[in-house]
């Protein structure tokens, strides 16, 4: 089945039993959001909400649910892509194999964006902002967002569609100061694409011209979130996924996509920003109120059949995980073409993506050497955290391969327990302070500002890790509920955090009471948090809580600490304080009166009975 836009995805989800219609009135204001994440969370089906309280046009949430069904919505099209992929990173493969030659040509062949006549009064009719879906997510959200949008811009100096940009930043749509139906908020993070067009109009003294596009083809949201090398255009690889040349057409200054369910076009005037959020993240927190950008509203349009798509962000796993298991296989094979030496790469999704990268190395250089210890793969480490949005990284804990030949990247608690056995806390913890992070988290000293560390390991084990509570534990007073997380990480609770100075005394007693114990033989970590129980109940409690609430140049300490030659290391095990600190931004809860909604429409006779 032919799919441009998403009614023809609706129709091959539903013809395939992937998809269920809700006709019941369903509020946007929450409501909606609340049922995809609970299909989500049971791996349900697609949703299509054909009666929105308030709106006039349908919506479809949870399409990319599954893996099943992101495969079912790109069909054949995915493999021709990765095709493309293996060859830019081994072009000899070509030569060796013809089925693979032949999927990348056919992959090259949709690539080229297409120029179309287009009648938009055929297809298209003229609507506002407010007639869109208004859908929010999370309770203190700051209004209504779009969640799946594609956000269209050109290079000021070398316009053309081939010198674009397609990106996903999220767009808030009313609420705070915007005028009503004459602007929108648009936030995007550090080092995105569009931001390079917006400093070149601003240079300028010009405005930059923004296209918003939402639906089309499913492949056209995954092309808006591909890290993609700067210089190659979003759209080709949208037309590549999508089997389908990206349809266009330019309507004054804005390009417009042909196959779009709604567009809408605008300009933002350099110096023009508005309070913006807050937004329940995908880190599991609320991304705060802050200043960026406003996009005065122009035209809005809706296709005549529209239908319009939106997904949930939140702690993961989300729908966002299959975009970021999706993109991690189209991307592998050029991690090694583009970084020599590096093996592999792991954006940790549980730990929210930025805040904790796992990889693995190489040591080929020096084999007489009679200690191994990490050389290479702090190259390779500065080369990762240099690679494009890796550079977001705030923990980057690289493995030399050799030592563990078959480790696989993605068996987290195995990754753990090779790196933990080898690493030598005296020499191999690297700190970056006063640097950039993810501007959506708020672990360190400001936006977009903090610190990293990278922890390296390679050589043979030095250390036999316990998974059992060690006997004869002593801890001081301040900490408490001490339990295991995985072998050889030990989680204690805390007092609640009051200060970095009181933090640093309750150290202090820490450093001095655990140091030399011999209980802390099989211990390589400790976790320092507020409810011991929860971090060390399942892996992905323990990746969240321990890599989202900590600045490593703030909450990274050591038993038997030093500094040498401006070198920090300790001789015990690493510390991390992972408790909530005052300028945390807030979790995310859901609204327990929502709640109860949702699971009456569970309720025998409900439209979710059988599925929740």
């Amino acid at each position: 089945m032919k799919v441009r836009n998403t009614a023809d995805a609706v129709k091959l989800l539903e013809h395939a039993g992937e998809l269920i219609r809700i006709n019941e009135e369903i509020d946007p204001n929450l409501e909606a959001a609340e049922i995809q994440r609970q299909v989500f969370a049971v791996r349900g089906p697609a949703i299509l909400f054909t009666n929105l309280k308030g709106c006039a046009f349908p919506a479809v949430a949870n399409m990319f649910g599954t893996r099943k069904r992101a495969e079912l919505l790109l069909g054949s099209r995915l493999h021709d892509v990765q095709a493309l992929v293996q060859m830019k990173a081994n072009p000899a493969i070509a030569l060796r194999r013809v089925v693979l030659s032949l999927r990348a040509a056919r992959a090259l062949l949709h690539a080229l964006p297409l120029p179309v006549f287009f009648r938009r009064s055929a297809a298209w009719r003229e609507i506002r902002i407010s007639d869109l879906p208004q859908i929010k997510s999370w309770p203190k959200d700051g209004g209504a967002f779009i969640t799946l949008p594609q956000v269209y811009t050109e290079d000021p100096n070398r316009p053309g569609i081939m010198t674009s940009n397609l990106g996903m930043y999220r767009v808030q749509l009313a609420g705070n100061l915007y005028q009503k139906d004459r602007e929108v908020g648009l936030h995007y993070q550090i080092h995105r694409g569009i931001g390079v067009h917006h400093t070149a109009a601003a240079e300028k003294g010009k405005p930059l011209p923004v296209s918003i596009f939402i639906g089309g083809h499913p492949a056209h949201s995954l092309a808006a979130v591909m890290p993609l090398p700067e210089g190659l255009p979003e759209v080709a690889f949208a037309g590549a996924l999508a089997g389908r040349n990206f349809r266009y057409y330019y309507e004054e200054q804005h390009l417009v996509s042909a196959d779009a369910d709604f567009v809408i076009l605008g300009e933002i005037i350099d110096g023009e920003t508005k309070p913006e959020g807050p937004f329940g993240d995908h880190l599991g927190y609320y991304s705060l109120k802050h200043d960026f950008p406003v996009m005065r509203v122009q035209k809005v349009y809706a296709r005549k059949n529209a239908i319009w798509p939106f997904t949930v962000v939140g702690r993961p796993p989300q729908e966002d995980t299959i975009f970021g298991e999706l993109i991690h296989d189209i991307a592998a094979p050029m991690v090694p073409a583009s970084l020599p030496g590096v093996r592999a790469v792991h954006a940790v999704d549980a730990a929210g993506v930025h805040p904790l990268l796992l990889a693995i190395g190489s040591e080929r250089y020096t084999p007489f050497m009679q200690e191994k210890r990490p050389q290479e793969i702090l190259t390779q480490a500065n080369a990762i955290l240099g690679f494009n949005q890796m550079s977001l990284a705030k923990y980057l804990f690289i493995i030399a391969g050799e030592d563990v030949p078959g480790l696989d990247i993605h068996d987290i608690p195995d990754f753990f327990m090779q790196l933990l056995q080898r690493v030598d806390f005296r020499r191999d913890m690297h700190f970056q302070t006063q640097t950039t992070i993810d501007t959506l988290d708020y672990s360190g000293t400001g936006l977009n500002s903090g610190s990293k560390l990278v922890l390296a390991a390679a050589g043979p084990p030095r250390r036999e890790l316990t998974g059992s509570l060690p006997r004869g534990l002593k801890l001081p007073e301040e900490f408490s509920r001490p339990c295991m997380a995985m072998p050889g990480v030990l989680v204690v609770q805390g007092s609640p955090f009051i200060s970095y100075a009181r933090a640093q005394y309750e150290l202090h007693q820490l450093d001095r009471r655990l140091e030399g114990q011999k209980a802390l033989r099989g211990i390589a970590m400790i976790i320092i948090a507020d409810n011991p129980e929860f971090v060390a109940a399942e892996t992905n409690n323990f990746l969240w809580v321990t890599f989202t609430r900590s600045n490593p140049s703030h909450d990274v300490h050591g038993i038997g600490s030093f500094i040498e030659n401006k070198h920090y290391g300790c001789r015990g095990p690493m510390v991390i304080d992972a408790r909530t600190k005052p300028h945390h931004a807030p979790p995310l809860e859901e609204d327990p009166a929502v709640l109860r909604r949702v699971k009456k429409l569970a309720e025998r006779g409900g439209p979710l009975f059988g599925i929740l």
